[in-house]
């Protein structure tokens, strides 16, 4: 059957409240569109766990910075219901920017100090209050007992998750792995603005966290010499300009200095190559 399809914030709470009073539980997986099948899979994955699924499709400016690509976003919905009916959702929100920013400009935002102003936050200032507020309203709206995001974007979880326990937010966040092409390059919708030959060189982002897995596995405990293994293997590809690579606690973000001390930690990478800013990561291996 078809998912329902719904613009308004009505719309959706009369889904929602029947699907509650089913005795069904609601997953949510927030999306900007442009679907792919690292989308489906969380799609997949809460169809697997709940018993009404809601996806929304919704650009958010807020997220964006001013020489970011709000504007030449790719707006897909016609393939991006096609994913969302083949991977089980019930309902699509897709609302008006007039709909979750009715008033314009916001007073109140949501701010997660501390996670929110390094790595991408440092490059892209404002980003994850963006991310947050617009989370937090849609949370607001769907009313979702899980809520599904994907480990690719791994500080915007850790954000979210920090967000959710500092306020009471009573809904559960589940991290689904990264979903790979076959050569290994993370699954995202900016990999669209690839030519052939930078789609090529873009691999050099799970490769470099391959070869830090491997340094890891064998016996390496410096985080140092680890960063080193990331830098030096995105600037061995000329099409790829290295943004950050960073090693850190995978709770916290914090910085490591060694390795192997009962801490978790996550190699993370920021690189552009070509037109495309990709990010990549990995939990190395304790």
């Amino acid at each position: 059957m078809s998912p329902i399809v719904a613009v308004t914030i009505a719309e959706v709470s009369k889904s929602v409240a029947q699907a509650k009073r089913r005795g069904q539980s609601v997953g949510y997986v927030p999306t900007m569109g442009a679907l792919h099948r690292g989308h489906a899979r969380l799609v997949e994955q809460a169809r697997g766990e709940c018993g009404f699924v809601v996806v929304s499709i919704f650009v958010n400016p807020t997220q964006f910075g001013p020489n970011e690509d709000y504007s030449r976003y790719p707006r897909t919905f016609e393939s991006d219901r096609e994913i969302c009916q083949e991977s089980g959702a019930d309902l699509i929100f897709v609302p008006e920017r007039e709909t979750i920013y009715p008033a314009g400009p916001l007073s109140t935002y949501v701010e997660v100090p501390g996670l929110s102003d390094i790595l991408e936050g440092s490059i892209r200032p404002g980003h994850f209050r963006g991310v947050a507020t617009v989370v937090l309203k849609l949370f607001g709206v769907v009313i979702p007992d899980t809520a599904y995001f994907g480990q690719k974007d791994y500080q915007q979880q850790l954000i979210l998750r920090r967000m959710v326990t500092d306020l009471n937010v009573p809904v559960e966040i589940v991290t689904v792995p990264t979903v790979r092409e076959s050569d290994g390059l993370a699954m995202s919708s900016r990999n669209r603005y690839l030519n052939p030959e930078e789609r090529v060189a873009a691999r050099v982002l799970s490769q470099a966290l391959a070869e830090a897995e491997t340094a890891v596995s064998a016996g390496e405990r410096s985080a140092d010499r680890v960063r080193q293994i990331l830098a030096r293997r995105i600037e061995s590809e000329p099409l790829a300009s290295l943004e950050y690579a960073e090693v850190a606690d995978a709770a916290t973000l914090e910085p490591l200095r060694d390795l192997g001390t009962g801490r978790r930690a996550v190699a993370l990478l920021a690189a552009r190559v070509g037109p495309a800013r990709l990010i990549d990561n990995a939990i190395l291996p304790n």
